[in-house]
């Protein structure tokens, strides 16, 4: 799952941003609207949090030029201004969801879960492929019953690959959609992720490599 947060106060910004990625996500930060708007063309991000109050370009100009560039990513609008009419003018601008500030972190996690959930075709909340269980919303995943360790891109690879129902997935797919914008394309992360996710999946192999395609379960 890959995350763009577009908070001018750095401060939040980056607790935001440690927290989601302790929650294996993929998270971008931009501090301004401008450099924010700029990425959300550019990257296929699965949910944007967005503050309302930016400099350079505010929240919702923001929100009216991604929604009229047609941009899949949802849209969780931040304010400090949580009253019902900032409510519905947020909504009506295009934004998926709005959740004021101070805001308890628990509940936005959740609501960039659920969020992310519509941004793809819909997909059970509970992936299973043979003895196999990945649960997104609990960010756990067991083989034959026992829990898995699994490192942030190592999880976010396999819910990818599960999500995909036997599709073949690139590397550059997976190196867009679960790494972030530091992430060189040349690199060989994407082999050492899987490399070391099938050490750790164990015997009887699920991960195959797809000759100059990619991989699928």
């Amino acid at each position: 799952m890959r995350i763009l947060i577009v908070e001018d106060d750095e401060e939040v910004a980056h607790a935001v941003a440690v927290g989601l990625r302790r929650q294996r996500m993929a998270v971008d930060v931009a501090l301004d609207g401008l450099s924010g708007l700029e990425r959300a063309l550019v990257n296929d991000y699965d949910v944007i949090v967005l503050d309302r109050d930016l400099p350079g370009m505010d929240g919702d100009t923001v929100c009216a030029k991604l929604v009229v560039a047609d941009c899949r990513s949802r849209v969780l609008m931040l304010t400090a201004a949580a009253t019902t009419e900032d409510l519905v003018d947020g909504l009506n601008l295009g934004a998926d969801d709005y959740l004021g500030k101070p805001f308890d972190f628990r509940v936005l996690t959740a609501r960039i879960i659920a969020l992310a959930r519509r941004t793809h075709p819909a997909v059970p909340p509970v992936l299973q492929h043979g003895d196999i269980e990945l649960d997104a919303a609990q960010r756990r995943v067991t083989r034959r019953g026992e829990p898995i360790d699994l490192a942030p891109k190592e999880f976010g690879v396999l819910e990818l690959l599960l999500a995909a129902q036997g599709r073949v997935v690139s590397a550059e797919e997976l190196l867009e959609r679960v790494w972030d914008e530091s992430a060189d394309p040349f690199t060989k992360s994407v082999k050492i992720t899987i490399s070391r996710l099938r050490a750790k999946l164990g015997d009887e192999p699920v991960i195959h490599t797809v000759a100059k395609s990619g991989y699928r379960v």
